[in-house]
């Protein structure tokens, strides 16, 4: 004679409400789990550009449906229109809504007006890979550069976003399409 467990004991991740939070995610498991990711790219390419655009298109993928599940969890209809109000949105709550903090500065370039820096001292991401000496030059922060050219692709603002790992951290470096730019000079003259 066989027992079967009772319907509420037999769910899964896939029964739950999206609406629902759980919580942080255990840092540890993040750790492993994005190492994993790091070594099974590397796996597959022949040098470090090709890796870091690997982890870059990782982080489309995953960018992509982060945004999603954070306008139905949180913002329901608010989504920004406007080229400045979608950068603070994504230096301040989207970077708070992945690593439970703000990124610490965001900045527009001096003589270009399409492109802008965010900055992050402390990458989260870099945190825990140590690179070998024959990769010296990684920055698997390529991978939250495809999730922020993901975020901004998909609201409307087509941009490239590269890394550049320097004396303040990681700088995340955002050009913009000519097309956001046009659009954004039409909008204010209205």
């Amino acid at each position: 004679m066989s027992m079967q467990a009772p319907t509420y004991l037999r769910s899964s991740a896939l029964d739950r409400s999206l609406q629902k939070t759980r919580g942080d995610i255990n840092l540890s498991t993040f750790a492993l789990l994005f190492s994993e990711m790091v070594q099974y790219s590397q796996n597959r390419v022949d040098n470090i550009y090709d890796l870091q655009t690997k982890l870059s298109d990782l982080g489309h993928h995953v960018g992509t449906r982060i945004l999603d599940l954070y306008f139905l969890r949180v913002a329901k209809d608010k989504r920004e229109v406007r080229l400045t109000p979608m950068l603070v949105f994504i230096q301040k709550t989207f970077w708070k809504f992945l690593f439970n903090r703000e990124a610490d500065n965001l900045e527009q370039h001096a003589q270009e007006p399409n492109v802008y820096y965010i900055i992050e001292r402390e990458c989260l991401v870099n945190k825990f890979i140590s690179v070998p000496k024959d990769k010296g030059n990684l920055n698997c922060a390529a991978f939250v550069a495809g999730i922020v050219e993901s975020v901004l692709s998909t609201s409307g603002f087509k941009c490239k976003v590269l890394t550049h790992q320097g004396n303040r951290g990681t700088t995340y470096v955002i050009t913009f399409a000519q097309s956001v730019m046009d659009r954004e000079s039409r909008l204010d003259t209205k």
